[in-house]
């Protein structure tokens, strides 16, 4: 029996996907053959430990797993430690705390720690992604556009129309935001950036939507029903998560596979697997013309816009470096603190733009701006020489 292309592709994605989902091992047994012990993930996958040299029936390399060893051999944490960590917000409402807030005082929150990376109202920009793009239950169902045209729309992916369940946004705001000043925010204000954020995705709760004056609590919080709750498989919540996993992967065509007997040998295919019967289609005279509209045969660049002179730095300040670099300084040297600035400028000036054209200590490049070098290097100039 030989493997079409297809096939080949699709075993290659099933032993991705069992790689991927080792890591959620379940319970450990024998081998049949070797009686060596394994261990059974969600989808029915095995993984070997390390024995003999060997892993199955596979040598490993000593020096590897003696790095390995060393570095996944660590002690067990303290109970402070593990509360720390274990901080996951679930869709049940578990790690979820009370509190409340509006879209109003979210609206706050956000111009002071998020408009500079996540743009105005949510629309994105300096490479961060957009948060809302318009009304939720509209835009979800873009999600089965498919590009088959130049003209066609594609999918719109933001939280309101993708994200399953909004605990995950409330979690993650909680632990990762606001960068790079994270776990400043109390219970509170994380609820109302919540709040706006919901509001700019036209979101309802029990069919009221989120305005200015909505207050969300836990109770009204737990309510939230988004737009794609179903709209992922296999179904991992609940308490039958892990049954549904397995029940989804046992079966080969969820996810573009086929059964395969690993016993046959015979049927294996390494070698011009490809079916005879595959038809290749070659572009004729160097490639396609039928262009509609047709192509420009130009090929100069674009011409250089002269500068205007028109730049102010100081608002390019205040619109995306003024959160790190304000009168709070999140430990960044504020604007005007030239005692604060000399530390850096020691090194010299071109030092100083190169660590903000790239980036340095969880600065994003630029500061998460659009700005050109030029442009960057004038906000630098104006940080650093500006009197308070």
């Amino acid at each position: 029996m030989k493997f079409n292309k297809n096939l080949i592709i699709s075993l290659s994605t099933a032993a991705t996907l069992s790689l991927g989902l080792s890591a959620c091992m379940e319970n450990v047994m024998p081998d049949s053959n070797t009686n060596t012990p394994k261990v059974a993930s969600i989808d029915g996958g095995v993984s070997y430990p390390v024995k003999d040299g060997m892993t199955g029936p596979y040598h490993v390399n000593p020096q590897v797993a003696k790095d390995a060893k060393h570095i996944f051999n660590g002690r067990v944490p303290t109970k402070k430690e593990y509360d720390a960590w274990n901080t996951d917000i679930m869709p049940d409402g578990t790690g979820l705390p009370e509190g409340q807030g509006t879209a109003d005082e979210g609206s706050d929150i956000y111009d002071a720690k998020c408009t500079m990376c996540h743009g105005d109202f949510g629309s994105g920009g300096g490479g961060y992604p957009a948060l809302a793009k318009g009304n939720a239950y509209d835009l979800h169902k873009t999600l089965t556009n498919q590009r088959i045209k130049p003209d066609t729309d594609g999918p719109v992916r933001v939280f309101g129309t993708y994200w399953p369940q909004v605990s995950t946004l409330y979690w993650y705001i909680k632990d990762a935001m606001p960068h790079p000043d994270t776990g400043t925010l109390t219970d509170d204000q994380v609820y109302a950036l919540v709040a706006f954020i919901l509001e700019q995705n036209e979101i309802k709760i029990n069919g009221v939507e989120v305005d200015d004056d909505y207050v969300l609590n836990r109770k009204r919080f737990l309510e939230i029903k988004m737009p794609n709750r179903d709209g992922f498989e296999p179904n991992i919540d609940g308490p039958h998560g892990r049954d549904n996993v397995r029940k989804y992967f046992s079966n080969p065509a969820n996810f573009g596979a086929q059964k395969y007997n690993l016993k046959d040998v015979k049927s294996r295919c390494m070698h011009n697997c490809q079916e005879t019967t595959a038809k290749v289609v070659y572009i004729k005279n160097g490639g396609i013309h039928d262009f509609h509209p047709p192509m420009s045969d130009v090929r100069n660049l674009p011409a250089k816009k002269a500068s205007t002179g028109g730049f102010d730095a100081k608002k390019a300040y205040t619109e995306s470096c003024a959160m790190c670099h304000g009168a709070d300084g999140m430990g960044a040297p504020v604007v005007g603190d030239k005692a604060a600035w000399a530390v850096y400028t020691a090194k010299g000036m071109n030092k100083v733009y190169h660590n903000g054209i790239n980036g340095i200590n969880g600065m994003p490049p630029k500061g998460g701006s659009d700005l050109s070098d030029a442009n960057f290097k004038s906000v630098v100039d104006y940080m650093i020489n500006n009197s308070k």
